[in-house]
């Protein structure tokens, strides 16, 4: 569904990512792995047309996205979930989950109850101010905003950045739900190592903004390079 192909991007004259190449089929969970500064927001950015001096290719569904503005990609069928969660805390939950519906074609009769039936406490606080929510409330709205583009693949940056372990477990729970009721294709950038790798089907490292390594999920976690940089063992 998506193929990245010796893809190199530059900041300024700074190389950021060198010849960076991996794929995720339709259906699948992938992870991408790293340790801070290793390149992945990079590489996620410019998947979504947020970095402009790129050289190689970015297929979606076999076309050629690497170039598009972001709002072009969105349209294709990619959602993502930053790092951050970048919500606007002055608006409701329920105007934050509109702004998600702003690709689809079909903008009448827009249904929010899908996404409170998945996160009910987003129901209790359509009428809220965002910036005023828990960090996993934040989290599951910045989720459920991008669902509302009815996207056929998900990117999720960071999702357990900064919760607690029990939201982190809700999080990433959420994550294998959608895959498995809704079949979404699923690219998970995560620094929670073990949780990640355990609910995917296959994972990629990533160091100095380079691809260093690959394998099923739980073949990574087996392996003893990732057990001792990623897991302290």
């Amino acid at each position: 569904m998506l193929e990245v192909r010796n893809l190199n991007v530059w900041y300024d004259n700074l190389q950021v990512l060198w010849d960076v190449s991996l794929h995720i089929d339709q259906g699948e969970i992938v992870t991408l792995l790293g340790a801070n500064g290793a390149g992945k927001s990079t590489l996620v950015q410019s998947i979504f047309g947020l970095t402009r001096n790129v050289k190689g290719n970015i297929l979606f569904e076999g076309k050629e996205i690497a170039g598009m503005h972001p709002y072009e990609v969105v349209k294709r069928g990619l959602a993502l979930v930053p790092e951050k969660r970048e919500l606007f805390p002055k608006m409701t939950v329920l105007e934050n989950l509109e702004l998600g519906t702003f690709a689809r074609e079909n903008q009448d009769n827009v249904d929010f109850e899908e996404i409170f039936s998945l996160f009910p406490v987003l129901d209790d606080r359509r009428h809220q101010l965002a910036g005023t929510l828990s960090g996993g409330e934040q989290q599951m709205l910045a989720i459920g905003r991008a669902l509302m583009a009815k996207p056929k693949m998900l990117v999720l940056d960071e999702p357990s950045l900064g919760l607690s372990p029990l939201f982190v477990g809700n999080v990433l729970s959420t994550v294998k739900m959608l895959n498995i009721t809704r079949g979404l294709t699923i690219l998970l950038v995560e620094q929670n190592v073990q949780h990640a790798l355990e609910l995917s089907n296959r994972g990629y490292i990533m160091e100095n903004g380079r691809i260093t390594a690959e394998g099923g999920g739980h073949a990574l976690l087996q392996d003893d390079q990732v057990r001792s940089a990623y897991l302290g063992v």
